[in-house]
């Protein structure tokens, strides 16, 4: 078995306008593994495929969405929810969410959370953004510590955000101004 050094590793980050065959079931396959991980933002049992393939394809359909991907060597390995509101939305035109986001368990400790969240950042700030938000499990120990060395910063908690297996898991709320 081959195994890649970290130094011989590239790894990329953009937005997604199309998906591909190829990017599609990366896509699934990584959805897949991170939700057996624990990870998989929201769903506790990996859905059927197809159910997974409706839901990277109908990201692309709202258009207050960008689709950040990140690679390791061409392959998508992790992906993010960028969110806007809508232009009715007046009083919080100036914030966007970061919605969903995941590294596959195979391809983590090589950067590509952190590049994918200051991706967001860049394309918050290009979309006239002040301010970036977003909500996780209190489970996700590793995704709010390197949350929280980017500096976003932890404004509240719901004691019960989420049920898994039946049981209430809390639930932690950030901001970063930009």
């Amino acid at each position: 078995m081959n195994v890649l050094a970290k130094e011989q590793t590239k790894i990329s980050v953009d937005d997604l306008k199309y998906i591909s065959n190829t990017d599609l079931a990366d896509l699934c396959y990584n959805t897949e593994q991170a939700i057996k991980a624990g990870g998989g933002f929201g769903w506790i049992s990996v859905p059927p495929r197809e159910a997974l393939k409706k839901y990277w394809n109908g990201m692309l359909l709202v258009n207050t969405n960008k689709l950040i991907v990140g690679r390791l060597n061409g392959d998508i390995a992790g992906s993010m929810q960028l969110s806007f509101y809508p232009s009715n939305n007046e009083a919080q035109k100036k914030i966007s969410r970061i919605q969903s986001h995941f590294v596959a368990p195979w391809a983590r400790g090589y950067g590509l959370a952190k590049a994918m969240i200051d991706y967001a950042i860049v394309k918050s700030k290009e979309n006239s953004k002040n301010s970036i938000q977003l909500d996780i499990r209190e489970t996700q120990t590793a995704a709010i510590k390197l949350f929280e060395s980017k500096g976003f910063v932890k404004w509240g908690e719901n004691p019960v955000y989420a049920y898994v297996n039946g049981n209430p898991i809390k639930g932690c709320y950030y901001y970063k101004n930009i």
